[in-house]
């Protein structure tokens, strides 16, 4: 009788189980998440280009205010060249 009650158990539990997986749910799940997944990762990329783009403006500025310092300098000694030829 122990054998019965336990085989009509387990096929009960196999059948329940077995009825409860949704698979056509967890197949939504994961295509919604692949497409967040895609969407992340062209995001990413737009992200990573504007970064580079940003770092080259950035080091085209820097080269520029160098290059504004260094033509100051110039001029700067040569005011001061001016003003040293100049006597009272």
């Amino acid at each position: 009788m122990n054998k019965k009650v336990l085989m009509i158990a387990g096929v009960a539990m196999t059948a329940l189980l077995g009825g409860c997986a949704n698979t056509t749910a967890l197949e939504e799940s994961v295509a919604n998440l692949g497409n967040k997944v895609d969407q992340l990762s062209a995001e990413v990329s737009t992200l990573k280009s504007d970064h580079a783009k940003m770092s080259a403006d950035i080091n085209d500025a820097a080269a520029i205010g160098a290059a504004g310092l260094a033509e100051a300098e110039r001029a700067n000694a040569r005011i001061d060249n001016v003003a040293s030829s100049y006597k009272k």
